[in-house]
């Protein structure tokens, strides 16, 4: 089961760096106008009083990407519940290192970045990519300790866990009270069916679906409304054949969507980069690119090693059984991967052009940068362990 899972996440990562590859390359190549038309291609829908126009950008964002919210806030529940986050001594250690990974990134990045115009993008370098993180230390296989496994997977987890909390809390541009009033009655219907055991996949899916729409509609992001969905998900329900698991059942159902459809969708339509006005240099000279790099490559590990050793030092967490303190660094730096979430949130953060395109170059360099930093510092230290 679990190296199924493993499987799926490193092919899911294999597959959302294929698709992130080709919208870089079909953005600058001759189809870049074609690709630019696609992803900003109109829609209209029109729901009885309710009128609105989008794009097959905003589809994805805010429609897809509430299913991956889903299926992340269904991972911290299960693993706060019955997993690596449900004893508290063996969680501790992987909660003072996100949070180490969170706020060391955020000071770098308000620290560095001297423009006033992209000082809202804080956020972006606090987050983690739990498919390209898991999938490349997965590449590793037995050279590593499986509890690093386990401690990168919580890490992860918690990690997103602050990026959902921040998105909730500092990138909700508008707020509107009745549409969120109005989510009351859908909930509280979910609620009561759950609890009396009554509530089918297919009813459940048109509540979530009403969820989602107040909450869009409300001005919180849309994907906040996965999350809620989420925790209200039972871990097990008793029936008269026995006890059911839904949120094992839904985990494992929507994974093989999450990792080859929605991710790969999501890289496609935000990875485009149009770099034909722009040259390397100023990309590099640029604070709020400098700002990214230097939070997910440097701030990442130096924040999660500090908070870690220091926890530790204080007897307010135990280092996790067989991994040294330098397995603790080689995995800060593949923490540093944010790709997904950090584009998630630069999308969030920037309406200009030319904010995001430094933004997201920034990533990109910073993502593989951190991969590449990882993947050889943890396969130097299991070939030295091994002479």
């Amino acid at each position: 089961m679990k190296s199924t899972k493993t499987q799926s996440e490193s092919a899911g990562a294999c597959i959302l760096f294929f698709a992130a590859l080709s919208a870089f390359f079909l953005s600058n190549s001759s189809f870049s106008e074609s690709y630019f038309q696609l992803i900003h291609f109109p829609l209209n829908f029109n729901l009885g009083i309710y009128s609105f126009s989008t794009s097959f950008l905003h589809v994805i964002n805010d429609g897809a990407m509430v299913v991956f919210f889903y299926f992340v806030a269904l991972e911290i529940k299960k693993e706060t519940l019955k997993g690596s986050l449900s004893d508290p001594k063996k969680s501790a250690f992987a909660i003072y290192a996100a949070l180490g990974g969170m706020i060391l990134p955020a000071l770098l990045y308000r620290f560095w970045n001297t423009d006033p115009m992209s000082a809202r993008g804080w956020g972006i370098p606090m987050a983690t990519d739990i498919a390209f993180a898991i999938g490349a230390i997965a590449l590793l296989g037995k050279r590593i300790p499986s509890s690093l496994k386990i401690f990168l997977l919580a890490l992860a987890i918690v990690d997103d866990l602050g990026a959902i909390l921040v998105i909730a809390f500092f990138y909700t541009t508008h707020f509107s009270l009745y549409p969120l009033l109005a989510t009351i009655l859908p909930l509280f219907a979910i609620y009561y069916l759950n609890k009396k055991q009554k509530l089918n996949m297919y009813f459940g899916v048109i509540l979530g679906i009403f969820v989602w729409f107040f909450i869009l509609k409300s001005g919180i992001h849309a994907t906040i409304a996965g999350v809620i969905l989420a925790f209200m998900t039972p871990l097990q329900i008793q029936t008269s054949q026995g006890f059911l698991y839904p949120l094992e059942k839904w985990h494992q159902s929507l994974s093989k969507y999450v990792y080859f459809l929605i991710m790969p969708l999501f890289a496609f339509f935000n990875a485009g980069l149009y770099l034909d006005n722009i040259s390397l240099r100023e990309i590099i000279l640029n604070s709020t690119a400098q700002s990214i790099f230097l939070g997910l490559c440097l701030g990442k590990p130096l924040g999660i090693f500090l908070f870690c050793y220091i926890s530790n030092f204080l007897n307010l967490s135990k280092r996790p059984d067989g991994i040294s303190w330098l397995h603790i660094l080689g995995a800060g730096f593949l923490a540093g991967i944010g790709f997904t979430m950090s584009l998630f949130i630069s999308h969030l953060s920037f309406t200009e052009s030319s904010i995001q395109l430094f933004s997201k170059s920034a990533i990109f360099v910073a993502s593989l940068t951190s991969g590449f930093l990882g993947l050889s510092f943890l396969y130097f230290l299991s070939f030295r362990a091994k002479t």
